[in-house]
């Protein structure tokens, strides 16, 4: 049980649940349940938000004007969509969520070097300079994909970070094997 709340709430932060929330509605009209399955499918399954985190929200974002509801007859169903002042805010929110990204860039080394004892500070900061440029333009390519890459494009960034994933793991591998510390 526990580890399936973990599994729901972990590493996401405070704030986060709210802007997918108002990104999804931005789009198109939808039921909680359709909202909990979009996050799931954008998420890969790795976060399920719970009823009772989304319903709240969902009745705040009303409570402040955010939303419409609407009713679907056949099942009774309620669906929510952004109303101009709930665009408004969104638009704000997005705004912070690009701050946020930016503080990823600089915390990044700190991903990378974890919570591990003993670590050699000097590589960490070779490594971490780059982890910060890794973690820029990725978030300047995740903006592209979204917007206008091409499949072909997609492809070929999907390779580069396979091929870069299989290169680190195959150090961290072998910095193990040899009884080395590591800090990948």
């Amino acid at each position: 049980m526990a580890e399936e709340r973990i599994k729901q709430t972990s590493g996401v932060p405070k704030g986060l649940l709210q802007l997918l929330v108002l990104k999804l509605l931005a789009d198109k009209a939808l039921a909680g349940a359709e909202i909990v399955e979009e996050i799931e499918d954008e998420t890969s399954g790795f976060w399920k938000p719970s009823p009772g985190s989304i319903y709240p929200l969902l009745a705040k974002l009303h409570d402040k004007g955010y939303t419409n509801e609407s009713r679907i007859e056949d099942n009774g169903m309620k669906r929510y969509i952004l109303t101009d002042e709930g665009k408004t805010f969104f638009e704000k929110q997005v705004k912070f969520g690009q701050k946020f990204l930016k503080k990823l860039e600089y915390l990044s080394p700190i991903f990378i070097g974890g919570f591990q004892t003993n670590i050699n500070h000097e590589n960490l900061n070779i490594v971490g300079e780059s982890a910060k440029k890794l973690v820029k333009i990725f978030i300047n390519t995740r903006t592209t994909i979204k917007n206008n890459l091409t499949k072909q494009d997609a492809e070929k960034v999907a390779k580069i970070l396979n091929d870069c994933t299989k290169q680190l793991e195959k150090i961290t591998e072998e910095s193990k094997m040899n009884n080395l510390p590591y800090i990948l």
